[in-house]
């Protein structure tokens, strides 16, 4: 049973004695406000916000249904349940009234008790409805909650296995948490430019692109130290050896989707671990993808992989500076890497430099 003394209803009339009579008859159940007319209606709706608006129709100036529009098409009333109580008792102002939103229509004369219960009623589906909300507001925060813990011990996991890829080769410090760095930045300027916004469209998730990155060389944990590690330039059989972290990769990661639902990160990753060294003119590997047949993903990867090699330093050369190997990017253009995204990268290379001067931090 409701509470009614925490139920507060304003009663509209122009009729002086109908106030009188319906105060009366609700004041013991209910917080009482009789108001003659339409403007005092609004005047108190200013400072209190009743449960529930009993409405006469026939009166001057300004009528129950100019009132009843109003109210619906003002987002700080248009909740408030409204009773149409009138003499019209012809069939159609009672359609007119509830097509204009009022849950309900009682003519005059009435019982009171039937009077009563119906607004008893409509105080009773109100609070349900105020409880199925908070009930679904509090799920959906949960869910939310929830969703957060699950994308946190993903990307801790990415971060794990990445970093025993990075900690394997010493020479790579910092490589895999700069690239993330260079495709966000990427990322963020093709979103703020409508670029290539079709494909970006296409992903399911934005928060697992720049994560899934992470992986792009997961396949180095196959490859020999001494492939890996060689100081010099590798002979065709060692690189025709290297270029297989490229499907080891792909595989490790296909099995950890194995290992449980099938997560978009990991579709993700899968991508970029495939198409990273693909080329825009169709002589990378390991599938000689050409131009737009590469994704995206693998597009932008190829030019902050490569950029971030450059300015490494490697056993087999020193590192490049930021600016030497901005112009090894830009003149990469039309062959290594798509066109559209060097110009993108060539806006952004200052950003580029402050990611590799602070060592992605």
């Amino acid at each position: 049973m409701l509470d009614k003394k925490r139920q507060t209803i304003m009663l509209v009339d122009d009729n002086q004695a109908n106030l009188n009579i319906g105060k009366n008859m609700l004041k013991g159940h209910y917080e009482v406000y009789a108001l003659p007319s339409a403007e005092r209606l609004f005047k108190f709706l200013e400072t209190v916000n009743p449960d529930l608006i009993l409405l006469d129709i026939a009166m001057p100036g300004m009528n129950g249904f100019d009132v009843i529009r109003i109210l619906k098409a003002d987002a700080r009333y248009m909740k408030i349940p409204v009773i149409f109580v009138t003499a019209k008792a012809e069939e159609t102002d009672e359609l007119v009234g509830l097509a204009l939103g009022a849950v309900d229509y009682v003519t005059k004369p009435f019982s009171a008790a039937i009077l009563l219960k119906r607004i008893d009623n409509h105080l009773l589906i109100e609070s349900q409805k105020a409880e199925l909300q908070n009930f679904n507001d509090n799920l959906i925060k949960m869910v939310k909650q929830k969703t957060a813990q699950i994308y946190g011990l993903q990307n801790s996991i990415i971060n794990a296995i990445a970093e025993l890829v990075e900690f394997r080769d010493v020479y790579t410090g910092g490589h895999i948490n700069r690239t993330q760095k260079y495709v966000g930045l990427l990322l963020n300027y093709l979103i703020e430019h409508d670029i290539y916004s079709e494909e970006i469209l296409l992903w399911e998730n934005m928060d697992y692109i720049v994560p899934a990155t992470q992986l792009h060389d997961l396949g180095k944990i196959c490859i020999s130290d001494t492939i890996l590690f060689k100081p010099g330039k590798l002979t065709p059989e060692e690189f025709e050896i290297m270029k297989t972290h490229v499907n080891k990769g792909v595989d490790a990661i296909a099995r950890l989707e194995q290992s449980g639902q099938e997560q978009p990160f990991l579709q993700y990753a899968k991508i970029v671990a495939m198409t990273h060294h693909e080329k825009w003119d169709g002589t990378g590997y390991p599938n000689g993808l050409r131009g737009y047949d590469i994704p995206l993903l693998g597009r932008m990867m190829a030019i902050v992989d490569v950029y971030d090699a450059l300015i490494s330093k490697r056993p087999y050369k020193a590192p490049f500076s930021t600016e030497e190997a901005a112009k090894i990017i830009i003149g990469g253009s039309g062959t290594h890497f798509d066109p559209v995204l060097v110009d993108v990268f060539e806006k952004l290379s200052c950003e580029f430099k402050a990611v590799a001067d602070n060592n992605g931090d």
